[in-house]
């Protein structure tokens, strides 16, 4: 059953009571990440999430990871380019002290000038473990060349010139400036009951005031380029995508449904095309990032580095082709498996508490499981083969390689 209740304050919780659990999630949600950051402070907003598990001013770092391991649950965050995340698991009979405790560590923690010192250390290898496993630093290079070096083109890491940089004012500004009523929205899911849940964030959440609404940098537009970033590895790791739709778009599950015939899954038209019938890559799939006010819809895969632009080609064919060769066959099949991956990963009271958060962040209201399967099974092969044409063969496409190879081996594709 889905709930949404106000604290004292203001601040919406939203609420998906599982009787048949025996866990809970809680998440306060701030809506601020490294879209908001200025480039010289590049990274802040993730500093300060690991900051808050540095201690609070009655709990050290080593108190709060014994007292949520004792209790058999987990205790974390998140950061993402337009939102922060605090979270606790705990079983049911422990809500009491994993709410206390999540409360404790984002109001009270010290932000001592010794731990951000040290902290500044681990964030940077923390950038060097992302640099070393270039199928994740494919991604952060593939938003620089489309959003470009600030806002959303920004990493969420930051990087090692701005880390070294931070102070302990540069935190405690941040959290003053947005860690406020109007930024947060808590959500909850598992088995507990709804009164006692916003009692206990009346008395533990019910003072915060501080806060304002985070300024969203101006939008920019999908920049169509070909980046090429040389380096000695075995494989060459490519991005390619176009612009797409932000999150609430109304033609969200157009899209999603675009995206699984694309390249979601082992039957999906890229897996099939270029691992299994070519043989040309281990790993390929298609996905879809969304924003507030924007969205990318793009490929990735690693392959060989000769390979890297035969392998360009067939992804930009495969994209640019779909629009008029979608079957009805298809269009049943991604239904099917979008509703299959919705029912299962709402099996999760992880998944259930982001879902609920994002919905709230993203629409300002719940959109139950019935609702989301009757908007998918609405999709028109005619909206996807529209949608498609208006993205692709309409819209501007823009390139990113990591690996051995040169510039000249990927001009004139698009």
């Amino acid at each position: 059953m889905f709930t949404k209740r106000y604290l004292d304050n203001g601040i919406p919780v939203v609420m998906n009571q599982l009787k048949n659990f025996r866990s809970v999630v809680m998440g306060i949600w701030v809506k601020v990440g490294s879209r908001s950051e200025t480039p010289d402070k590049n990274g802040l907003s993730h500093f300060l999430e690991h900051m808050f598990f540095k201690g609070t001013k009655k709990r050290s770092a080593i108190d709060i990871a014994i007292e949520i391991e004792s209790l058999g649950g987990e205790i974390n965050a998140f950061t993402s380019r337009e939102n922060t995340v605090f979270y606790v698991k705990v079983l049911d009979d422990y809500i009491d002290r994993g709410i206390e405790l999540l409360s404790d560590i984002f109001l009270h923690s010290t932000l001592s000038e010794e731990e951000i010192e040290k902290e500044k250390g681990v964030i940077k290898e923390e950038i060097k473990l992302v640099e070393d496993t270039p199928d994740d630093y494919i991604h952060d290079l593939f938003s620089k060349t489309v959003w470009g070096d600030t806002g959303l083109g920004q990493s969420v890491l930051g990087r090692r010139e701005t880390i070294k940089t931070f102070t302990r004012q540069d935190l405690v500004s941040h959290v003053r400036k947005y860690y406020g009523t109007a930024d947060t929205v808590v959500s909850c899911a598992g088995n507990f009951e709804s009164d006692h849940i916003l009692g206990l964030l009346n008395r533990y959440l019910g003072d915060l005031r501080r806060g304002s609404e985070p300024e969203l940098t101006p939008p920019v537009s999908f920049k169509s380029e070909v980046a090429v970033y040389p380096r000695d590895l075995s494989e060459a790791h490519i991005c390619l995508g176009v612009e797409s739709l932000p999150y609430a778009s109304k033609e969200r599950y157009v899209i999603a449904i675009l995206n699984t015939i694309l390249g979601s899954g082992m039957s999906s038209r890229l897996f099939q095309e270029i691992r299994e019938r070519r043989g040309y890559a281990y790993l390929i799939y298609s996905f879809i990032s969304s924003y507030v006010d924007k969205g990318c819809w793009a490929v990735y895969a690693s392959t060989g580095e000769k390979k890297a632009k035969i392998v360009t080609e067939l992804i930009i064919k495969e994209m640019k082709g779909i629009y008029s060769t979608i079957s009805e066959t298809e269009l049943r099949r991604a239904k099917d498996q979008l509703k299959g991956n919705l029912v299962l990963e709402l099996e999760s009271t992880s998944s259930r508490m982001q879902s609920i958060a994002r919905q709230e962040i993203c629409h300002g209201r719940y959109f139950s499981q019935e609702e989301i399967i009757k908007e998918i099974e609405a999709v028109t092969i005619e909206a996807a083969r529209n949608l498609a044409y208006r993205l692709i063969n309409e819209g501007k496409m823009s390139l990113t390689v990591l690996g051995r190879v040169g510039t000249e081996d990927f001009k004139d594709l698009f």
